[in-house]
């Protein structure tokens, strides 16, 4: 039953995250509809769980190169995933949309920075 809240309460933060990034930064656009935020956030707890790790065996010379700023390299691409998977379904279709490159960099600093608060929690 606890790795259950925990899966729980990592889509709320997902999902709170997404929120707070759509008011914040311009050119992120998130859907307003609350079934649709918390599908998305489904979709990112999902890709954090199973892709976060390969990709980060992967480019891990690039983040120890950085000092752990290629992280952010990593968690652009899940972001940039998120929104590919979330418009290649039909019931998702132009829920998610990241216009330009600052965009997706400062979504991708306040969806990691609210993923960290959580996990810490």
């Amino acid at each position: 039953m606890h790795w259950l809240l925990k899966i729980c309460l990592i889509i709320a933060g997902n999902a709170f995250a997404l929120w707070l990034a759509n008011l914040w930064v311009p050119g992120f656009v998130v859907t307003t509809s609350i079934p649709k935020l918390i599908l998305l956030a489904f979709i990112l707890a999902l890709l954090n769980f199973i892709l976060k790790p390969i990709l980060k065996l992967i480019f891990g010379p690039i983040i120890i190169l950085t000092l752990g700023l290629g992280l952010i390299i990593v968690n652009a691409a899940i972001l940039l995933m998120v929104q590919y998977f979330g418009n290649s379904l039909d019931i998702l279709s132009g829920s998610l949309s990241i216009q330009s490159i600052p965009a997706l960099v400062y979504s991708t600093l306040i969806v990691s920075a609210v993923n960290f608060i959580v996990h810490i929690l």
